[in-house]
């Protein structure tokens, strides 16, 4: 610890002695001394700019081509086209943008390195190009914010009457999945109610929450509009499942939505991808502690009879842990029964 504080020290003392340089030769400069300034370095530096812009110039392009495909993820949802659409019309736009003022920056460098004959061109205003550019930036960004909001709102419009409500519960470091049950409709819940076991603070004074239940995994089905009820029970996290373009914040205190549309099912995607071990995964996209790389949860896409199959070979959470029989109000003790399978002779012994 000694020697890097030695080390350190040591650093700072050159940067100091360089700096005091740089502001005497600033200083002789700016008193007309005539000392030369244009040195070779000056013509070396301004030539390895324009170096700089053709290597990394070839470089950028080489390496955007070459690993396209690796950094484009299939589209896996029905509105993934109007995302894709969005993102590459903005990457379109600002890319171009970004390499003209790149191009210029470098060889302006270079092209107007001091050279010790020039002298500079006093440029007050120009009011044409100043109205150039204050519009043309001004009507393109509006073309691609008015785009964005149209995508935007059509991907977050109203989900169906007839969509599949599933709720996806973050907090560190994992998701949590509840499903509505065959009555098609999630039970409240109430924070205070959260345990070791009842992790979504299942409220069973609401009668909807019976017959919910979770599982391990996020499954669902091609073809059918989904809609995530998403929560978070400490810090903020974030939905993401990169092949159905959808991301969206778990805010706690706060449920979010997102309804979509899978296109190919689990097994289509290996087929597509040739990767007999593919998944499609659920993510966090937001720092949310020590574990937050550990935050994912595979998501199956069946096809919608598979899905139905699977649906109804699912115990509900109250068949699976009884005990909390002890929280359902006595006089729904018996639809409770009813709608959870549980044999009331079985229970009392």
């Amino acid at each position: 610890m000694f020697n890097l504080a030695i080390g350190l020290g040591v650093v700072l003392l050159l940067a100091i002695l360089f700096l005091i340089f740089r502001i005497s030769s600033l200083i002789g400069v700016a008193k007309g001394n005539s000392k030369k300034v244009a040195t070779g370095s000056n013509r070396f530096n301004g030539a390895f700019f324009m170096v700089f812009l053709i290597g990394a110039g070839i470089l950028f392009f080489w390496y955007s081509f070459k690993e396209y495909n690796n950094y484009q993820l299939p589209v896996a949802s029905a509105h993934g086209s109007e995302y894709e659409f969005m993102f590459w019309l903005t990457m379109g736009v600002t890319g171009v943008v970004f390499i003209l003022t790149q191009i210029l920056l470098f060889y302006f460098a270079w092209k107007y390195q001091y050279k010790s004959d020039s002298k500079a061109l006093f440029y007050p205003e120009n009011n044409k190009l100043e109205v150039a550019w204050t519009f043309i930036p001004a009507v393109v960004l509006a073309v691609l914010v008015f785009t964005g909001w149209r995508v935007w709102s059509d991907i977050t419009s109203p989900a169906p009457e007839n969509t599949n409500n599933i709720e996806i519960m973050g907090y560190q470091f994992a998701w949590d999945v509840r499903y509505p049950g065959l009555d098609g409709e999630l039970g409240n819940y109430d924070y205070m109610k959260i345990d070791a076991v009842n992790s979504f603070g299942i409220d069973f004074t609401d009668k909807a929450a019976y017959d919910d239940f979770t599982y391990r995994e996020m499954v669902i089905p091609k073809g059918e509009p989904v809609t995530f009820n998403i929560r978070a029970k400490d810090v903020l996290h974030s939905v993401f499942a990169p092949h159905f373009r959808l991301k969206m914040d778990a805010v706690p205190g706060m449920p979010t939505s997102f309804t979509f549309t899978a296109t190919k099912t689990t097994e289509e995607m290996r087929e597509e991808l040739n990767d007999p071990e593919f998944n499609y995964e659920i993510a966090c996209t937001e720092v949310c502690g020590k574990g937050h790389f550990s935050m994912k949860k595979n998501l199956v896409v069946l096809e919608p009879e598979a899905y139905r199959e699977w649906y109804k070979e699912q115990e509900s959470f109250l068949k699976r842990n009884p005990d909390y029989l002890s929280e359902v109000p006595s006089e729904l003790k018996e639809m409770a029964l009813l709608k959870t399978g549980i044999d009331n002779n079985e229970l009392a012994k």
